[in-house]
């Protein structure tokens, strides 16, 4: 994964990984066949690891609006090498079919949490909706995959702590939540 955040989809090759990875180049070509079997497993291993990380946020916070605070702060806080390898993905999902349909799932997977703590939240009678919470829920994710594009282009603007604060009053607006300080990042 290291190797497909350094140096995408296309330049990746066995040699990179297998040095990278201190495992002898024909070992990578029996396990996985190909270069793009290689890549697309990898892919398949860190969209996974990220759509766990989101399950393992939601779990741990039974409060919708705090809830969807830590997933959108996890979502924030990538690192430069996670932000990279998913463009990478959405990249190649774009040319690959087999990267497209697995993306469809993954993206299906990636925002039933935020899904459900804006549903949640709405049955509770903490939120009062604005628009629906597949609409809520869309334009968060479409937000937050924005700001990541922005950051591996390396755009100074916006950062990272106003684009969260600006999201996060926008979305308090849209699900009529009415507590002026969303909790904030700890760590």
């Amino acid at each position: 994964m290291d190797v497909l955040a350094s140096r995408g989809y296309e330049n990746t090759r066995f040699a990179d990984v297998s040095a990278a990875g201190g495992v002898a180049i024909s070992t990578l070509q029996t396990y996985f066949g190909s270069r793009e079997d290689m890549i697309i497993e990898a892919m398949r291993v860190f969209t996974d690891r990220e759509v766990a990380a989101l399950q393992a946020v939601s779990v741990a916070e039974t409060d919708p609006w705090r809830r969807l605070v830590a997933l959108t702060d996890r979502s924030l806080h990538n690192s430069a090498s996670e932000r990279r390898i998913l463009v990478e993905f959405w990249r190649s999902a774009m040319r690959d079919d087999e990267l497209r349909d697995h993306s469809a799932e993954v993206l299906a997977r990636y925002r039933a949490p935020f899904l459900a703590a804006v549903r949640e939240g709405a049955e509770r009678g903490a939120f009062t909706l604005t628009h629906d919470a597949d609409a809520v829920t869309d334009f968060l994710l479409a937000a937050l995959a924005g700001l990541i594009v922005s950051r591996v282009q390396h755009h100074a603007t916006p950062s990272p702590a106003n684009f969260r604060d600006v999201l996060l009053t926008q979305l308090r607006l849209m699900l009529g939540v009415q507590d002026p300080a969303p909790r904030t990042r700890t760590d």
